[in-house]
């Protein structure tokens, strides 16, 4: 006969077994199993030539992650046509070396970026359970990494536009492009009432007086999903959303949705390419898992990191 208190140790056992192999494969492999996610965006005018986009988030940079860097550089093989970065490129005071290591490739690509808190503040251990119960808190501290540092980096070296609560135009291969973007929602950054004005400055001053308003393509770019600002790009105009700060859930159960967003976004759009809805309007948005961690935090399960390229294609049935 077996001795129940036996087999409650047994059982006690067999969950530690499998719960220290799960850290162990989250900590020690899957953080570092970079990946790239592939996703056919029809939201071109029809003929235009497809354009690649690559999308970047969350790297959470620390000098000494040359794996990730390795990846990040890798990436320059797809030949991207314009980069979006949605943020949270600092992981450490020290992290700016290791994101210059990162981008270097991509000097002279069009690219444009917003912010993440974690461009401002460098990070601090937070006890994981509390996101399963409200929102990550926010509290005020010094500003202490090299957010002007980054800033001149982007901006000078690799001749990227700063879309920080305001909007710019570009053209690439052809093809107009007005975007507009926010501050990192999730400190309450974001200034929605500025855009309709930094949108309209655009409009005026771009020089695209000729042609169909149709023929400009409209892109919203965001650290943090609220649904504010999901709404307020819709209905700005948006054709497609590019957001991170999920990091996807970071650890998630096989097959079902993210367990946590630290933002209101539902749970199943935490991560990956679906359709947002506000009234009659609607955009593409793309969530990014993030390539990297918090160091204080350095585990991923069942959601490993991601860079996306995008083929934005002409759209079908005009």
């Amino acid at each position: 006969m077996t001795h129940p208190g036996r087999t409650v140790a047994a059982s006690l056992g067999a969950v530690a077994t499998v719960g220290a192999a799960a850290f162990a494969w989250g900590s020690l492999v899957e953080r570092n199993r970079f990946t790239v996610r592939h996703e056919i965006v029809p939201v071109l005018e029809p003929g235009a030539r497809p354009l690649t986009v690559l999308h970047l988030s969350d790297l959470h940079m620390a000098p000494w992650q040359t794996a990730k860097q390795d990846f990040i550089r890798s990436l320059a093989r797809y030949e991207p046509d314009l980069i979006v970065d949605t943020g949270d490129n600092l992981g450490h005071l020290d992290g700016n070396s290791g994101v210059e290591r990162a981008l270097a490739p991509f000097a002279g690509i069009p690219g444009v970026y917003v912010h993440g808190s974690n461009d401002y503040y460098g990070p601090v251990f937070k006890n994981p359970l509390r996101y399963f119960v409200t929102l990550d808190d926010v509290k005020a501290r010094r500003r202490d990494l090299d957010t002007e540092g980054l800033e001149r980096f982007f901006d000078d070296q690799l001749g990227w536009l700063n879309l920080n609560n305001t909007a710019r135009a570009i053209e690439v291969r052809g093809t107009r492009i007005e975007l507009f973007g926010t501050n990192d929602a999730h400190r309450n950054w974001d200034r929605l009432d500025l855009l309709p004005g930094a949108i309209e400055a655009v409009r005026e001053n771009v020089g695209w007086s000729s042609g169909s308003r149709d023929e400009v393509l409209s892109i919203g770019v965001t650290h943090a999903p609220y649904r504010r600002v999901l709404d307020d790009f819709v209905n700005q105009g948006a054709a497609i959303v590019f957001a991170g700060h999920t990091h996807g859930g970071q650890v998630r159960i096989p097959g079902l949705p993210a367990l946590v967003t630290n933002c209101d976004i539902p749970h199943d759009q935490a991560q990956g390419l679906s359709h947002w809805h506000s009234g009659t309007h609607d955009a593409y948005l793309n969530v990014s898992a993030g390539i990297g961690t918090s160091i204080y935090a350095p585990v991923r399960f069942a959601c490993p990191p991601e860079a996306i390229v995008l083929t934005l294609v002409a759209r079908t049935g005009d």
